[in-house]
Parts: structure tokens; C-alpha cells; sequence
């Protein structure tokens, strides 16, 4: 028997001052059985701090043609292409022809991830962001997950704070383009 997705629910508090968005989200997020607390979490600060109407998940690990976060507008166009983890060359040139705008966060390190695109086709690279975190902060905040988590995300001046679950951490925000 196939184990299914786990179901987690986060009631987030959001302040991204850098971009003028505050809100609070009710965020459901499916956790496939192969997916790390880490990936997850990457997952939730990605739909965060790209937080705009028309924002979703798609069906995650699963979905081939599909980025983890995606954006559309009233009209159902996709309008932003969000990857997480480590994508190859391809889902990135596939993201970028699809859509006005392609990001990816990740929880690894930068420079690994971005390493294998070098010499790679991939459409409009010098406008495809890469969006990374300080080392370990992902992880140790990963560990603080529940079912039901509660968490306050503030973005300010390219450092994020994040209380998750009662417990505090903050990181620079990084970011550099995909070519």
C-alpha cells in the first residue's frame, strides 16, 4: 500500500516590507513522503515571499509540467514559474518560455545548485533569479514543523526573521540571477 501525502496546515503572519505585501495566509500544504522537512519548508517561504493573488501549489513532487509554486492571473496565463530545491537547465528554460517570470529557491548551497546551468539553453537566464538562504537556517527551522504550525515571516531590507512554532531565526535573503 502507498503511503499518501501528509497534510500540513500554516497560519503565517506575513510582513514583507520590501515589497509592500502584509497579510495573513492560511497555507495547506501537501507533503509527499519522499519530500524533506527542509524542502517543504523552502517550499511555504517560496508561496511567502512570492505571495500575490492568483499564487498556488501545484501537485508538488509529482507534478512534471508544473513548478512547485506557480502564479496565474484572472484570465488562468501563468504569470510566474517558481522551482524549488535544485531544477535542472531544462525545467528552467521550459519555466521561462511559459511564463513572464522565473525564480528558484532553494535551501542548498547557491553555487551547487547553479553549477550544473553553466553552458546550458535556458530562455531569458540573466532574468532568472536564484533566491537562497544563510547555510543551516532552513534546516534548523525545518526541525520546528508541526501539522499545524503558526509562524510570523517578515522581510525587511533583504533579511528575513521567522518565528516558527515559538522559535526565531533570521538570514540574510540571497539573490543572484540564474546566468
Amino acid at each position: 500500500m502507498a503511503i499518501g501525502a501528509t497534510i500540513h496546515t500554516f497560519t503565517v503572519q506575513l510582513s514583507d516590507v520590501d515589497r509592500g505585501v502584509y497579510d495573513e495566509l492560511s497555507i495547506r500544504v501537501a507533503r509527499h513522503p519522499s519530500e524533506t522537512d527542509a524542502y517543504m519548508l523552502t517550499r511555504v517561504l517560496a508561496y511567502c515571499l512570492e505571495y500575490e493573488e492568483g499564487i498556488d501549489f501545484s501537485e508538488g513532487i509529482s507534478a512534471t509540467d508544473e513548478p512547485a509554486v506557480l502564479v496565474r492571473d484572472l484570465t488562468g496565463a501563468l504569470v510566474a514559474w517558481i522551482e524549488v530545491g535544485a531544477p535542472d537547465a531544462a525545467r528552467l528554460h521550459t519555466g521561462s518560455m511559459k511564463a513572464a517570470r522565473t525564480a528558484v529557491y532553494t535551501h542548498r548551497d547557491p553555487e551547487k545548485v547553479a553549477a550544473p546551468w553553466a553552458g546550458k539553453r535556458i530562455h531569458r537566464a540573466d532574468e532568472v533569479l536564484l533566491h537562497s538562504f544563510d547555510p543551516g537556517f532552513v534546516e534548523r527551522m525545518a526541525g520546528h514543523i508541526e501539522r499545524r504550525s503558526t509562524a510570523t515571516l517578515t522581510r525587511t531590507e533583504g533579511r528575513i526573521y521567522l518565528e516558527l512554532n515559538g522559535v526565531s531565526d533570521e538570514t540574510d535573503f540571497h539573490t543572484r540571477p540564474a546566468a
